[in-house]
């Protein structure tokens, strides 16, 4: 549904209703009455400074040629976006890392047996995009896939996830010594290769399927958005929920003088040579395929009947080779020092670098980003003096595993430990709706920022633009009324894949995520047809989401620059952590009654007897009794976690209220706190991610598991580890609710 009326008084499905809250008197948190005024109209002028053409000519400049990390176009971009923070009037500078990176020097897939196919590995240029044929385009590849010459017999494990292994189990194909075809989808790139080499599978290929992103969706490019036969995703397959970053310089910065691991000591570096491929060069490769009928749900949109393979008769042929290199990446670091609290950082980022041209990601995200730096600036030599210091970033590396922003972080993590209120990153941006991800104390400050932004489509707010379609999109009638009944924006937790992550879970740095997107679908992603052109017709072709992006962040900028309190509301960080002890201790409980139920029909040969005779089926063994897991702790920390959040917010309202207070030791409490939710040693097996709360899923990639240590302890069915992670989580929160209580006393002795 494109559009919908989306006014005060709304009806949706017949309830005519207004949305609580809107009809009151504007206020902004942090701000006294007094001051509220002064701020709102620095923030009007800022929108009257955004123009949408100067959004989209800084995307045709930046997207104009191929600029991959360590690239001559990556160093053109760089010191592009360097010369325009020069001209607004920041302070600006190139900080250069030096960090491994594969580039191709083979690439062959062949089919063997029982025919004979080479696959093209290679997107072709189309006339209606002007920069799909340049030079120094990156082949089709993923960065960090092993150097290997393998041939075996070809298996399809659907999207390569663990829950089709075990579908494999079930039907006796073994993928060990054997090459498997995986499809884009439902995961995180890197996670297919990773669950393929643990079940002893010699190399890994990827493809994209038409039923999740050509043909079956829509026309293909350049007709319309969707993948045409030839595109292929690259991408970066390293391990990168382990540790992020130059994979030889984990948790230090990657200087020139920097220690650094040797390759075979790097974890994240894959063991197994990994491809993507268009549908173009899968289709022969799948059609060759005998072996049982995949699953229904395994089925895509090739016109093949999907066969799993694994009986020995088609043959693969699959050989990379790679240069291993050290390159330069260049971070693009300006700054307006704050006139008051220097040492305060508000900083803001998004990456500049492609596998491409990159138009959409991330030259859209980079060039809102400079739109707003170039009106700050502006408002700077108007007369306007941000009280905090603010730091804008043009990160370098982020496709190949955020490179540049996490070895900044890493080399500058002892003054970000003392100095970093927040980090707010975006990454691509589009056409649509308002999306937003991160630190849960900051979810009433992202409402009132996303309910002040206008919609470029309805003119209603980006707030309840997304609201209402929550209301429409919801899948039943319970569903929603909880839709209905929420008064303000619900926050996403964060997982991984953009620059957010060294400071959120390794650094403990309060993180906000935001970007516009829905209604600008496409299969340009990570390919040659990420370009200007392609932009401007599916994406955002008036630039006005790009200008929206701006005036969203911008207002987080300067009003986190100059609150005389900081926004943090920890009730709800403390309502979310709640959640998730629930989400956790219900996953505990139905994994108990799934295990019994279980091992009664093992007993029962309910498996064996309901086996097609025509397949070999394996009954599995009995399973371990889960048991019962013992919350308690953890649920006694958050009930005083509670205690604490509601008075402090109480405080901060009475102090908000009270003009010319000297807030100062308060407010670094408040943006020091999250940091007690950092676990010293980090998470089981990946030590580098630290944060109670947030992490990505070591079998998700991007996607976020919550309260990670716990969660993935009972999903793997480590039961002592559990516990430990339930004890561990239990004395984070009762460390924040320490540095609560400590705020607490700052306020009352300024009252």
């Amino acid at each position: 549904m494109k559009k919908i009326n989306y006014l005060l008084g709304m009806c949706v499905f017949g309830v005519c209703f207004v949305q609580p809250g809107y009809a009151q008197l504007k206020q902004l948190e942090g701000f006294s009455e007094v001051s509220v005024q002064q701020q709102t109209g620095l923030e009007q002028r800022f929108d009257h400074l955004l123009q949408s053409s100067s959004i989209g000519a800084t995307i045709k400049e930046l997207s104009a040629e191929p600029h991959q990390l360590g690239s001559p176009g990556g160093k053109r971009v760089a010191d592009a976006i360097l010369k325009k923070f020069k001209e607004y009037g920041w302070d600006a500078k190139i900080e250069t890392y030096h960090v491994l990176f594969t580039t191709p020097k083979t690439r062959v897939l062949e089919l063997l047996a029982p025919t004979r196919f080479s696959a093209t590995l290679k997107e072709l240029a189309v006339p209606e995009d002007a920069t799909s044929g340049q030079e120094g385009q990156l082949p089709t590849y993923v960065a960090w896939s092993a150097d290997g010459d393998v041939t075996g017999d070809l298996v399809y494990v659907n999207f390569g996830l663990p829950d089709d292994y075990k579908q494999l189990e079930k039907l006796n194909i073994d993928v060990k010594g054997k090459i498997v075809i995986a499809r884009y989808g439902r995961s995180w790139r890197g996670i297919k290769p990773k669950i393929a080499y643990e079940h002893g599978a010699i190399g890994c290929i990827i493809y994209s399927d038409p039923k999740e992103d050509g043909y079956f969706q829509g026309d293909e490019y350049p007709k319309g958005a969707f993948k045409n036969e030839y595109t292929v995703q690259r991408g970066s397959v390293m391990d990168m929920v382990v540790y992020p970053g130059d994979p030889l310089t984990p948790g230090i910065g990657s200087t020139l003088k920097a220690k650094r691991l040797t390759r075979e000591e790097a974890t994240t570096i894959l063991k197994i040579p990994v491809l993507p491929i268009s549908y173009h060069d899968a289709l022969p490769l799948l059609s060759a395929l005998e072996g049982p009928v995949a699953p229904q749900d395994w089925r895509g949109a090739l016109p093949i009947t999907y066969k799993v393979g694994g009986n020995g008769k088609t043959s693969i042929h699959l050989k990379t080779e790679f240069n291993w290199d050290i390159v330069p990446a260049y971070d693009v670091i300006a700054k307006i020092k704050g006139s008051e609290f220097p040492d305060e950082w508000v900083i803001r980022g998004n990456h500049h670098d492609a596998w491409v041209n990159g138009a959409s990601d991330p030259v859209s995200g980079q060039a809102a980003l400079l739109e707003e730096a170039k009106a700050i600036g502006q408002l700077v030599k108007s007369g306007y003096k941000p009280k905090r210091t603010l730091v804008y970033c043009a990160w370098d590396g982020e496709e190949q595993s955020l490179l540049g922003s996490t070895e900044w972080a890493e080399d500058h993590q002892k003054e970000l430990a003392q100095k970093a209120v927040t980090y707010i990153n975006t990454d691509g941006n589009g056409r649509g709706f308002f999306g937003a991800e991160g630190s849960h104390a900051f979810e009433s400050f992202v409402t009132e920022i996303a309910d002040d932004v206008k919609d470029p489509q309805t003119g209603s707010s980006v707030l309840k633009r997304r609201w209402a379609a929550d209301v429409v999109k919801a899948g039943s009638s319970k569903l929603q009324k909880e839709a209905l009944a929420k008064t303000g924006y619900s926050l996403g937790a964060l997982g991984t894949g953009s620059d957010y992550s060294a400071f959120l879970q390794h650094l403990g740095i309060p993180t906000l995520s935001f970007g516009f997107g829905g209604e600008d679908a496409g299969g340009e992603y990570h390919s040659i047809y990420d370009s200007y052109e392609n932009y401007i017709r599916f994406k955002d072709p008036g630039f006005v989401y790009g200008v929206a992006l701006s005036q969203i962040v911008g207002r987080t900028v300067l009003r986190l620059a100059d609150a005389e309190i900081l926004p943090f509301d920890f009730r709800s960080l403390q309502k979310t952590i709640s959640k998730y002890l629930e989400e956790v201790s219900r996953i505990s409980d139905q994994l108990r009654e799934d295990n019994v139920v279980e091992n009664q029909l093992i007993k029962a040969n309910v498996y064996q007897l309901a086996a097609d005779p025509q397949k070999i089926f394996i009954t599995p063994k009995d399973k371990e009794t889960v048991p019962v897991l013992d919350f308690s702790k953890l649920k006694v920390s958050l009930d005083s976690l509670q205690k604490s959040a509601n008075e402090l917010y109480e405080w901060q309202k009475k102090l908000n209220n009270t003009p010319g207070t000297k807030n100062e030791k308060l407010n670094t409490a408040l943006f020091q706190a999250e940091k007690q939710l950092l676990i010293p040693d980090g998470l089981p097996r990946r030590a580098w991610y630290k944060h109670a709360i947030y992490a990505p899923g070591f079998y998700t990639g991007y996607g976020v598991k919550t309260l990670p240590g716990i969660r993935e302890a009972i999903e793997e069915g480590h039961w002592q580890e559990a516990r430990e992670q339930i004890q561990i989580a239990a004395e984070a929160v009762l460390r924040l609710n320490a540095a609560l209580s400590s705020a607490i006393q700052i306020a009352r002795k300024i009252r």
